[in-house]
């Protein structure tokens, strides 16, 4: 299993309040590269190329996973 890079974990700031717990955390700073983990598992680790992130977040706003549809 190859090691991972060095990722920075940020979290939004919604998340950055002590009452709320486990977030998503994404990190840019790798280039090419986007990282998403569960602050409760932050040793599962995702990583997406820039054109698939962008799929997802496209895909996210226009309700394509939209629970409560």
């Amino acid at each position: 299993m190859s090691k991972l890079p060095e990722f920075e974990f940020v979290k939004t700031a919604a998340c950055r309040d002590a009452r709320v717990n486990n977030c998503p955390e994404v990190a840019v700073n790798v280039p090419g590269v986007v990282a998403l983990r569960d602050s409760n598992r932050p040793d599962m680790v995702v990583t997406y190329t820039a054109a698939e992130w962008a799929d997802l977040t496209a895909a996210i706003k226009g309700g394509e996973f939209d629970l409560s549809a």
